[in-house]
C-alpha cells in the first residue's frame, strides 16, 4: 500500500470526524489504522485517486485548537504589571504542554507528504484551526502543497465532492479569529485582574487566605452572565414566601412502600385542603381506577457543532447544508433581515 503516487496529510478537527470521512472515501475497503503519539488521535491509511491522480492518504486529527493565545511570560504574574499596560504588552500563539503529542505527529506524518489538506470546519473558527495545522506542519516540511476541503455533512456524495473540488483556506477568516481571541484575552485579563485586586479587601471570607481566594473574572463569557445572576438575585429578595397545603398519601406493604402523587399538587387555601383531607380520613379504604406504565429514555444531548446544526436543519426545516451556513454567518455577524 502506498508505493506511489502523492504522499497527502488530511487533518480533520476531531477524531470521530477523520475516521467517518476515512471509512467514506476508502469504503472500507484497504484501510489500514494505526496509533499516532497521541493516543486519541489515531492515523487512518488508504488509497484513493484524485483528478486521476493515485493518492495514499494518510487521515488523523486534532481535538479543536491546537494553540492557545496567552501573554509573554514577564507579563503573566498578576503583579508583574499595572493591568492597563496589558493592552500593549506583547502576546505569543503557541502549542500547550497537552497538545504536544498531537503536535509530534504532525510533524512527522508532514515530513513524509507532499500535500496538506484541511478538514476543518467550514467556519471561522475552523479556518483558524486549519492555519494553526499549516504552521505546524510548514515548520516540518515547507514544501508542503496545502489545501482546503470544504463540506457540510459527513454523508458518500458531499465528502467524495468535497476531495475533487478542493480549494486554498482563506487568510482573512483566520485572521479575524485572532483578532477577537486577542480583544477577549487584553480585557478579559486586564479588567479581571484590575476588579480582583481593587476589590479584594472589600469581602470578608473565611477561607480567603491569599490573594487568589477571591478572582472577579471578566470578559465576553461573563458579561451576559453576570446580568442573569443579578436579575436572579433580585427576584429571589423580593420573593415574599406563603403557606401552602398538600396532602401525601402512602401505601405499605410486604412488597415496599407506594407514594402516591396528588394532581392538585399544594393548596394556599387552608380550609379548603382541611376538608379534603377529612374526607379522605372518612374513607380510609381506595379503589385504583386505572393503573398506566410507560418507558421514557432519555438520550445524552447531541454535541453542539456545525455537522449538528446542518443536519437538524436539513431534517426539520429542508434547509440545504449551503443555505444553513449562510444564515448562520449572517446571525453570527448581526446582519440577519426578515428575508
Amino acid at each position: 500500500m502506498g508505493g506511489g503516487g502523492i504522499r497527502v496529510l488530511n487533518v480533520a478537527e476531531k477524531p470521530s470526524v477523520a475516521k467517518a470521512v476515512s471509512g467514506i472515501l476508502s469504503r472500507n475497503q484497504g484501510l489500514r489504522v494505526r496509533d499516532g503519539r497521541s493516543r486519541y488521535n489515531k492515523i487512518f491509511e488508504f488509497d484513493y485517486t484524485i483528478h486521476g491522480q493515485p493518492c495514499h492518504m494518510l487521515f488523523t486529527s486534532v481535538t479543536g485548537h491546537l494553540m492557545e493565545l496567552d501573554f509573554e511570560d514577564r507579563y503573566r504574574k498578576w503583579h508583574s504589571c499595572d493591568p492597563v499596560l496589558l493592552y500593549e504588552a506583547p502576546v505569543r500563539k503557541f502549542v500547550p504542554q497537552d497538545k504536544l503529542d498531537i503536535r509530534r505527529t504532525l510533524e512527522d506524518e508532514a515530513r513524509k507528504c507532499q500535500w496538506l489538506v484541511l478538514w476543518l470546519d467550514c467556519d471561522r473558527e475552523g479556518e483558524n484551526i486549519a492555519f494553526e495545522v499549516v504552521e505546524v506542519c510548514m515548520e516540518a516540511n515547507r514544501q508542503l502543497n496545502v489545501w482546503r476541503a470544504r463540506f457540510s455533512a459527513l454523508i458518500d456524495r458531499e465528502i467524495h465532492e468535497s476531495v475533487q473540488h478542493l480549494v486554498r483556506p482563506s487568510q482573512l477568516f483566520a485572521d479575524a479569529v485572532d483578532v477577537r481571541q486577542e480583544i477577549d484575552l487584553r480585557i478579559g485579563a486586564s479588567f479581571t485582574r484590575f476588579q480582583t485586586m481593587l476589590l479584594k479587601d472589600a469581602f470578608v471570607l473565611d477561607f480567603a487566605t491569599d490573594d487568589r481566594s477571591i478572582v472577579l473574572s471578566y470578559g465576553p463569557c461573563q458579561f451576559p452572565t453576570l446580568g442573569f445572576v443579578v436579575e436572579r438575585y433580585w427576584e429571589i429578595q423580593s420573593h415574599e414566601a406563603e403557606e401552602f397545603w398538600a396532602i401525601n398519601c402512602t401505601h405499605n406493604s410486604n412488597e415496599g412502600t407506594a407514594t402516591f402523587n396528588w394532581m392538585r399538587g399544594h393548596l394556599f387555601d387552608y380550609t379548603c385542603a382541611v376538608i379534603l383531607y377529612e374526607l379522605c380520613v372518612q374513607e380510609p379504604t381506595a379503589t385504583v381506577t386505572k393503573v398506566t406504565q410507560q418507558e421514557k429514555l432519555k438520550y445524552p444531548p447531541h454535541p453542539l457543532n456545525t455537522i449538528e446544526l446542518e443536519k437538524r436543519a436539513s431534517r426539520y426545516y429542508r434547509m440545504s447544508s449551503e443555505h444553513t451556513m449562510k444564515v448562520s454567518y449572517m446571525a453570527t455577524e448581526g446582519s440577519l433581515d426578515s428575508s
